[in-house]
């Protein structure tokens, strides 16, 4: 029997770990509270779930351009243009079947085997585990309180040399921290000037606290603009994500789409034009304002409860705790609290090679009382206290 092949050999995402075992424990107790996953605990909006419906019954529903139905890319174009004041075409987009194909296509269009790849520490695990299945190297940025965890220009000027691309996200998981849309300008035209390809992760832009967003394709179109349909838009399960991308790597994604996925699942595609509607946009702001009423939850718990150490949420709906009071190995401090409390917290060790031992991520987006339930049954299980 032939071996498994050397790539194959990369990190699990543990937090798909700890969601088939808190799967088990709702189950086995009935009782499990996830915070863990990071998707939203809502349906996808009222005006996507009738488009579907109605898709059913008028359309074929067999395979779609590579690329995506042109309605589609048109309602993505114009969602750019209305949020960011950009000039977005349907030609510069490209739809795939979610943000992780986005990301994987767009490695195997943009580098070889060998190149390499930065990403800050901490950051999102398939970056990395996907760019090393593909033999890239990946640099690590180390990316503490002091930066809110986001890398800076001096940060990548100090690099013994440029590399041939960069990824950042912002909002960040699993920090939440937005980048200054003035160092995020500042990071795209470094990487115009080095020719490093700027990869600017933005699938949790609508969802922020205060702090404004931009978008890398303000200041440049050189780089790669990634979203999706899944943080914002509650769509996780539809699996639908896009990209805006140079002419130059255009034909190459469109070619090899072609032949990994042949085309983003038709039925998502056709109710996805409606969330980007106004009807749809109103309740996912409603979404928001409850994120932030969790978040505001959390802010002033979480230092009563002795997690005082945390970074600044300022979009998404994470908290990345440190927890190296407590502990120094965040998986089986995540497994007792689920075993002892039924709830489902993330270990830090997906996010940060170096110090995800002693951290743990939070996912806020569920229900208000929920989340309060949670913080009861930590705060009552001794497990806070070391």
């Amino acid at each position: 029997m032939a071996a498994p092949s050397a790539r194959s050999r990369v990190e699990p995402f543990h937090v798909m770990e700890v969601l088939r075992a808190a799967s088990e424990r709702a189950r086995t107790h009935g009782d499990a509270i996830f915070l863990c996953a990071g998707q939203p605990s809502t349906p996808a909006p009222a005006a996507v779930r009738k488009a579907a419906a109605e898709a059913m019954e008028r359309e074929v529903l067999g395979y779609t351009e590579a690329t995506g139905i042109l309605p589609l890319r048109e309602a993505i174009a114009g969602h750019h243009r209305d949020w960011y004041g950009i000039e977005v075409s349907a030609d510069d987009v490209v739809v795939l079947t979610g943000s992780s194909a986005a990301f994987s296509t767009l490695f195997l269009a943009a580098f070889d085997a060998g190149d390499t790849v930065a990403m800050t520490r901490p950051g999102y695990p398939a970056y990395r585990n996907t760019l090393s299945a593909l033999g890239c190297e990946v640099l690590e940025l180390d990316c503490g309180a002091e930066t809110r965890y986001q890398p800076t220009v001096a940060m990548l000027e100090a690099l013994p040399e440029p590399p041939r691309g960069l990824i950042v996200a912002s909002p960040s998981n699993p920090t939440g921290t937005i980048i200054d849309p003035d160092e995020l300008a500042a990071i795209a035209r470094w990487c115009d000037e080095v020719d490093c390809l700027l990869i600017s992760d933005e699938i949790y832009h609508g969802i922020s606290y205060g702090r404004p967003n931009a978008s890398a394709w303000q200041t440049s179109r050189s780089g790669v603009v990634v979203g999706s349909v899944s943080k914002y838009f509650s769509m996780t399960g539809w699996r639908l994500g896009w990209a805006l991308v140079p002419e130059h790597l255009r034909r190459p994604m469109e070619v090899l789409t072609q032949n990994l996925s042949i085309c983003p699942p038709a039925i998502s595609q056709h109710a996805a034009v409606a969330a980007f509607s106004g009807e749809a946009r109103q309740e996912l702001d409603g979404h928001v304002q409850r994120y932030a009423v969790n978040r505001d939850l959390l802010l002033r718990r979480l230092p009563a409860l002795g997690l005082g150490s945390f970074a600044p949420p300022d979009g998404a709906f994470y908290a990345w705790c440190d927890i190296a009071h407590l502990t120094d190995d965040s998986v089986q401090w995540c497994q007792d609290v689920l075993a002892r409390t039924g709830v489902a917290l993330t270990p830090g060790v997906d996010f940060d090679t170096a110090r995800g031992r002693q951290m743990v991520r939070l996912s806020f987006a569920g229900g208000t009382g929920e989340i309060d339930e949670a913080l009861d049954r930590l705060d009552a299980s001794g497990l806070l206290r070391g």
